[in-house]
């Protein structure tokens, strides 16, 4: 994760978390994974304060929550103390096992990440699930060059394959640019499938 970017959300966790869980249901978010995950635990990877976590074990899906921020964290875990929040950073994810997950939810968090690390996270989510798991991956899309926003936050601008490239044994079931239906962002969102 950018240093920058951490700071920003460890500082301002509590105007970050309320931000998310006011802003509209994702119900883009829900339809994709509604279409494509299959049964099975899940890994939220970059959850933040949780919202999306507490929506996947809702629908079915037992899911763990694990993000790099610890004010995110404990936001999450002051929200939600029934679910199981663990620290974890990309692309290294250290505490994750190889084919742990039958699903992994992966919501705007890549363009945060140093250029040099985006296709190295890319194939360590792919490496999480089991095969024939599922991988729903978004990112916000910025234009021409980086940029910071207010707080400090990364926005990298970055050529697609470096998302693609990792993504090449999968199957990709899905890939979409959209306005985000919560954030009113442009994402671009793609569900991949993990090879057998």
């Amino acid at each position: 994760m950018d240093s920058r970017t951490l700071s920003a959300y460890d500082r301002d966790a509590g105007t970050f978390a309320d931000d998310w869980h006011s802003q509209p249901a994702p119900t883009d978010l829900h339809a994709a994974v509604k279409a494509f995950f299959v049964e099975g635990p899940t890994a939220d990877i970059g959850c933040g304060s949780g919202r999306d976590t507490a929506w996947l074990n809702s629908a079915g899906y037992p899911t763990t929550g694990f993000d790099a921020s610890d004010g995110l964290l404990n936001e999450a875990r002051q929200r939600y103390p029934a679910i199981r929040f663990v620290h974890s950073e990309l692309p290294a994810l250290d505490n994750i096992a190889p084919g742990s997950f039958a699903n992994v939810l992966c919501e705007t968090v890549i363009m945060h990440l140093p250029t040099e690390a985006i296709s190295p996270s890319v194939e360590r989510l792919v490496d999480i699930l089991v095969p024939r798991g599922m991988l729903y991956l978004s990112w916000r899309v910025t234009e021409a060059a980086d940029r910071r926003d207010e707080h400090g936050r990364l926005y990298a601008a970055f050529d697609p394959a470096l998302v693609l490239t990792p993504l090449r044994a999968t199957s990709i079931r899905s890939d979409e640019q959209i306005g985000s239906i919560s954030s009113g962002k442009l994402i671009r969102r793609m569900v991949a499938q993990k090879g057998a």
